[in-house]
């Protein structure tokens, strides 16, 4: 009886065996990638920049005069000021080839020791053109008639700072062409294509302040100005993808 048993639970244990590994999946393994022996190397990318720059000669000038008043009565401080920008607003434009503007207006309270307060009214003009004699001899008139000068600056027009970056733009581009390829012989490729590539320009430093001091403390003689030179460049940066060298076998 024992042996019946123990024969009935061998074979129970022998079913529940064949039963679970019946059940598992066969696994294959992929077959391996195959072997290459003139693969071509990743293709190394350098960053270039290069620039061309000129300097250019300044065809627009700026003026700021100023207006002040001080009174007790805020008043008849901004009345006396408003009068006096309205002649010059009017003398300015009856020049031809002067642009004239509003340049700010500021009212505000003056405290000082031992003094009762009062109030201080500014107001500015701006005047834009291309004649330098004829805007120097506008601002002396309006300096005569008891204007301040708070700046003079010059700048290159729109259309000729367009120009000139049109000429270095092929400059700029021709001299990253030439770095880009000595980087491709410096790192033993035979060329190279053209990947991201930016182009932007820049006028260096802006408009250029002449003889603010100066005119500033000028009485009614007439002002001597020179416009002078700004500095326009064009830069050139980008991707330089070099030639693909292949691997040795």
């Amino acid at each position: 009886m024992r042996r019946s048993i123990s024969a009935s639970v061998a074979f129970a244990i022998a079913l529940v065996i064949a039963c679970s590994t019946a059940a598992q999946p066969v696994v294959v393994a992929p077959p391996a990638p195959p072997i290459v022996t003139d693969a071509p190397t990743p293709q190394p990318i350098v960053t270039v920049s290069a620039s061309a720059s000129a300097k250019v000669a300044n065809d627009r000038m700026h003026a700021v005069l100023r207006a002040e008043a001080d009174n007790a009565d805020a008043g008849k401080a901004a009345n006396d000021v408003n009068l006096r920008i309205g002649k010059a607003m009017a003398a300015a434009r009856a020049v031809g080839g002067v642009d004239a503007s509003s340049a700010g207006y500021s009212t505000w309270q003056v405290s000082e020791p031992n003094h009762p307060p009062h109030w201080r009214v500014v107001q500015s003009i701006a005047l834009d053109g291309a004649e330098f004699a004829t805007i120097a001899a506008l601002v002396t008139r309006l300096q005569a008639s008891g204007l301040l000068l708070s700046g003079l600056d010059f700048s290159v027009s729109r259309d000729a700072r367009h120009a000139a970056e049109n000429r270095l733009t092929g400059e700029a581009i021709r001299a990253w062409q030439a770095r880009a390829q000595a980087a491709a012989q410096g790192f033993g490729a035979g060329s190279y294509r053209a990947g991201r590539v930016s182009i932007q320009t820049s006028e260096g430093g802006g408009p250029r302040p002449m003889f603010r001091a100066a005119a500033a403390a000028a009485g009614p003689a007439p002002i001597s100005v020179e416009g002078g030179e700004s500095e326009v460049t064009v830069s050139v940066s980008g991707e330089a993808i070099l030639d693909t060298v292949r691997a040795a076998r």
